[in-house]
């Protein structure tokens, strides 16, 4: 079935269910006036469908027209295909919207840089399309290049950069969170600790250039201080034995017993065997409390950033302080909490 018929089949049938359960209050000459209605908005829907499908014809027309007079490439062509993959979106035909979004990409890379500022809008709009479509990977592409640009574009006191950064670190936070690559345990842990490790690189460089009692790192400090805390739930919800133990799993004994000889006489024969080390799950559950520790400690080292601009910070109003001091609050109850339940004698 076509996105347009789809489209067709899903609004009719709202308007069923909007007429069913309009029954016990109307009259039935008011009930033959709503199926009137009914069937006239069907008609004006589907008079929107040509009109649009009449529309993307026109501006076909006119990008041939366009690419026949001043060539494939030409500047011009971007507004063009954006206008014309917003038709496509809106018949829901999100496949079609993102092939020409990535041609007007490719024209402003040509025309404008490979960094250059306007290709952002064009890449919130792919991503939009590939999140519909539950194209996680290529969303997650479009991300990265997005981000790539902004870190290119601007600076990290430009409101650009930092919403760049904002839409990055929600995304990367669902993918973790709902798991949307499918990863196994241990690689979603490696890829949450990319995740923090990445804004802690963020957070570093803006001590550097910027004063970090800004306000504007707020969020920044908020999205870490997830991504962290999501690790340590994680953590802990481990079993020990998915940590690798320091000790070796296993040991070698010496075990004996007498013998007879083909002389018939008693000797006592030895051979070495390979048992469990019992200290090795021992060293597993100190694994998992350091991996846990370490997760929290980050915690704990954003907590302090985001007391110092609660306590340096000249511009917070007043629901800013207690939104950080809320914060605050809900962090440590939760990190007291994972590390009461690391001090379990079996960790399972």
């Amino acid at each position: 079935m076509t996105p347009i018929k789809i489209k067709k089949k899903n609004f009719v049938s709202l308007l069923k269910i909007s007429s069913l359960s309009l029954h016990f209050f109307i009259s039935s000459d008011l009930f033959a006036q709503t199926g009137d209605i009914e069937e006239e908005l069907a008609e004006i829907s589907e008079q929107r469908i040509k009109e649009i499908n009449q529309e993307i014809e026109t501006r076909r027309a006119g990008i041939e027209k366009i690419q026949s007079n001043v060539g494939i490439y030409d500047q011009s062509l971007i507004e063009a295909y954006w206008s014309l993959a917003e038709l496509h979106r809106e018949l829901d035909d999100y496949e079609s919207a993102s092939d020409i979004l990535l041609d007007a990409l490719q024209i402003a890379r040509i025309n404008l840089g490979l960094y250059s500022a306007e290709q952002i809008q064009l890449l919130r709009l792919l991503i939009e399309n590939q999140i519909k479509v539950q194209d996680w990977r290529s969303a997650d592409d479009f991300y990265e290049l997005e981000y790539l640009i902004s870190s290119r574009t601007f600076s990290s006191r430009d409101t650009e950069y930092l919403d760049t950064l904002r839409f990055y670190g929600a995304w990367k936070l669902r993918v973790i969170q709902e798991n949307l690559f499918n990863l196994s345990g241990q690689s979603l842990i490696l890829t949450a600790g990319e995740i923090s490790s990445f804004y802690s690189r963020v957070i570093s460089k803006a001590e550097q250039e910027t004063d970090l009692q800004n306000k504007n790192m707020l969020d920044v400090l908020y999205a870490k201080t997830q991504v962290d805390m999501t690790l340590a739930r994680y953590v802990a919800s481990m079993p020990y034995t998915s940590f690798q133990g320091t000790a070796s799993p296993f040991i070698n004994q010496t075990r004996c017993r007498n013998m007879r000889n083909p002389q018939g006489q008693v000797v006592r024969q030895c051979y070495s065997v390979q048992v469990e080390n019992p200290r090795y799950r021992q060293s597993q559950r100190e694994a998992k409390r350091f991996a846990l520790s370490r997760h929290t400690r980050a915690v704990s080292r954003s907590i302090g950033k985001l007391e110092s601009i609660r306590n340096n910070s000249t511009d917070l109003t007043k629901g800013e302080k207690q939104n950080i001091d809320t914060q605050i609050s809900l962090l440590v109850i939760e990190s007291e909490r994972l590390l009461r339940g690391s001090e379990k004698p079996f960790l399972f």
